[in-house]
């Protein structure tokens, strides 16, 4: 997994052929040795990254918005032989709130400053966080509210086993099937669609896994 970060990597090793590799891991409990021959390849953006802190803040421009999270150009970084930015920031770690896309919360050539999560040796990225910078709303939320409390929200996505219901920014909750209404169901549709406001009660709010449990059946009205 951790054979190159070339853009046009050599053929797959074989059996007997000499290679320069870095120790990167010992594995004593199962008499391992971990190995990259990407860093012996880029020297200087291995050590970079082996001189990154866990939590420390870092800055860069967003140098790329892709489908599947952010690249970012750090500050100081050398150039990456692949990627357009050093950093990553995965969509999970770019903000507290709901979006449908990168660029609802950042843009190209914007300046950022995250938190060092760690670096993946195999595509030799620095994972970074966005959302870390700022405080969780979740928590905040939770300090304000109790179980069997009344609130409003918009429903945000439909899933099979419910409907996401936005109740402050940066905070949704679940109403899972069974709580949407008094009779079974089999799926959301054609009970509520996404955008309707809906009261619904809070009936479980859990702090370490930031999940919050909501019910639509209880509310003293379905639609406000």
């Amino acid at each position: 997994m951790d054979l190159s970060w070339s853009p046009s990597p050599p053929v797959d090793p074989e059996i007997g052929q000499r290679i320069t590799a870095e120790v990167i891991a010992v594995d004593r409990d199962n008499t391992r040795v971990h190995l990259s021959m990407a860093a012996t390849e880029n020297p200087e953006l291995w050590d970079f990254l082996k001189r990154l802190r866990p939590g420390e803040i870092i800055s860069g421009r967003i140098a790329s918005i892709e489908s599947f999270g952010v690249f970012v150009a750090l500050d100081d970084s050398p150039d990456h032989p692949v990627c357009p930015g050093v950093g990553f920031i995965t969509f999970s770690e770019l903000s507290w709130r709901h979006f449908e896309t990168g660029t609802d919360i950042v843009h190209v050539g914007q300046r950022v400053s995250c938190k060092f999560l760690g670096f993946h040796a195999s595509n030799g990225e620095a994972r970074l966080s966005l959302r870390a910078m700022q405080p969780d709303p979740f928590q905040a939320f939770a300090d304000s509210v109790e179980k069997g409390q009344v609130l409003y929200g918009r429903v945000t996505k439909l899933v099979p086993f419910g409907v996401f219901v936005q109740v402050a920014d940066g905070v949704e909750g679940l109403v899972h099937l069974r709580e949407l209404t008094e009779m079974p169901l089999e799926a959301p549709e054609g009970v509520v669609q996404v955008g309707e406001e809906v009261m619904v009660v809070v009936i479980e709010v859990d702090r370490e896994r930031r999940r919050l449990a909501l019910s639509r059946r209880l509310a003293p009205s379905g639609i406000c």
